[in-house]
């Protein structure tokens, strides 16, 4: 027996959670499916527990500086068990906290894994593949986010992805991280920080593509001075041995012994076993294609979120899913701004920023259509340990309006920092508006409204 819904939502992540509350506020008949924990990627096995964990390991950095300051701790040691049993708990406090929101709201949460029977139905299935319910919807969003990918190469099952790494026990001696991108960086700094010896491998010659050079250079150089050995040019051809006792095998031969091996290459949309085919929902590639109302190519279908393959952040999501419930239900038709969307990447020291970087500022208009103002300098909380690394601030300038046009920051508290930069960027700030804005001394921030033209 079927059972009809306003909206079906597949995927109880971040942006699926918006849009089902959202549009439930709106008095919608909203059910959620979802077959794992709800909070999703970053709830679960993403941001909230990495972020803990950089909290974690960045307190080895504290007490090597605390003798700087006239404090004694004697020997100090680190039981990386403890730390994942505790952030294990907290995100099942979540967890629970997410589905009493769900339930607060309204929101019937079907538990199973969602597909399509057919362009209005949503199948739900147990763990052992049978179906448990069918919904049929006005409306459906598309929202199961993405998952790590692993490379095509022998022994890569050995390796973990990022999802693994939540649920060890406790980490190894030496590790090999493989990839460039934030997630390999940010664990690679975790690591480290909790006494891990870390071989971090590059295919190509820097480090987070996509962001600022000079920024990524900056994270580069820190990482490397607190003993993270990073191979550029460097590509795992496979990976032997057994659990706990591995080697990677580079495609120059080289043999690498470690205890684990992180696959830190990338994320793709997680369209296996959504049946799209059965609902002419098209695919372009491993993305789900929307227009700028999230709407698919079937129009009473939607895609929200990582699944879509565009801008793969939380934020974004969440808008993106709210934004549709407004316009759908709440009737005040809005649509999500994707051109200027602060990031960051929590390595250590950590690396944020909002708009275009310098090279990609340079491509829109032109190397002489653009002037850059940096400050490189070592913060007043280095003053007295007298150690790196220098922070790194960068405004990037339209020569022709003066407009700020690209805010880059690496450093302590970068990415508190840059999110109230990007409100001016947003609002159309020039440099000169920054050079108007009082100093409030004694900051790293304050370098933003004092850089000289």
């Amino acid at each position: 027996m079927s059972e009809h819904f306003d909206l079906v939502v597949i995927g109880a992540g971040s942006g699926g959670l918006a849009a089902a509350k959202r549009a439930a506020s709106y008095g919608a008949r909203v059910a959620i499916v979802e077959g794992d924990r709800v909070g999703g990627t970053c709830v679960i096995r993403g941001c909230v527990p990495k972020k803990l964990m950089v909290y974690g390991s960045a307190v080895r950095h504290q007490l090597s500086d605390a003798a700087s300051y006239g404090w004694s701790v004697g020997a100090v040691s680190h039981d990386s068990s403890v730390l994942l049993s505790k952030v294990r708990a907290e995100v099942d406090r979540l967890n629970q906290l997410h589905i009493g929101f769900l339930e607060k709201a309204g929101v019937e949460l079907v538990r199973g894994w969602g597909r399509f029977a057919d362009e209005r139905t949503v199948s739900v299935q147990n763990a052992q593949g049978e179906v448990i319910r069918k919904l049929q919807a006005e409306r459906i969003l598309i929202a199961v986010g993405g998952r790590p990918h692993r490379p095509e190469i022998p022994g890569a099952e050995l390796g973990w992805v990022s999802d693994d790494m939540f649920e060890l026990q406790q980490f190894p001696k030496q590790v090999v991280v493989v990839g460039a991108g934030f997630i390999a960086c940010e664990f690679a700094c975790i690591l480290n920080g909790l006494g891990v010896q870390v071989t971090q491998l590059v295919r190509g010659d820097h480090l987070l593509r996509g962001f600022d050079l000079e920024s990524g250079r900056a994270v580069q150089e820190a990482m490397e001075a607190d003993g993270i050995e990073i191979r550029f040019a460097h590509s795992p051809a496979a990976i032997e041995g057994t659990p706990g006792d591995l080697s990677v095998i580079t495609q120059s031969g080289e043999r690498l012994p470690c205890n684990g091996v992180l696959l830190a290459t990338g994320r793709r949309p997680f369209l296996e076993g959504l049946n799209l085919e059965a609902a002419g929902v098209a695919r372009e590639g491993h993305r789900i294609p929307v227009d700028a109302d999230q709407r698919t190519n079937v129009p009473h279908i939607y895609a929200v979120g990582d699944v879509t393959d565009r801008i793969n952040l939380t934020p974004v999501a969440i808008d993106e899913g709210r934004a549709l419930a407004d316009t759908i239900w709440g009737h005040k038709p809005r649509q999500v701004d994707h051109n200027l969307v602060a990031a960051a990447v929590f390595s250590q020291p950590e690396l944020s920023s909002v708009g275009l970087s310098e090279e990609a500022a340079v491509q829109r208009f032109g190397k002489d259509g653009v002037k850059v103002h940096r400050a490189r300098f070592r913060p007043m909380s280095q003053a007295l340990p007298a150690r790196d690394p220098k922070v790194l601030l960068k405004l990037v300038v339209e020569a022709a309006t003066g407009k700020v046009v690209g805010c880059h920051m690496v450093g302590e508290h970068a990415a508190e920092i840059i999110q109230m930069a990007a409100i001016a960027v947003g609002m159309g700030a020039t440099k000169a508006d920054f050079d108007r804005t009082m100093a409030l001394h004694p900051t790293v921030a304050e370098e933003f409204v004092t850089m000289p033209n």
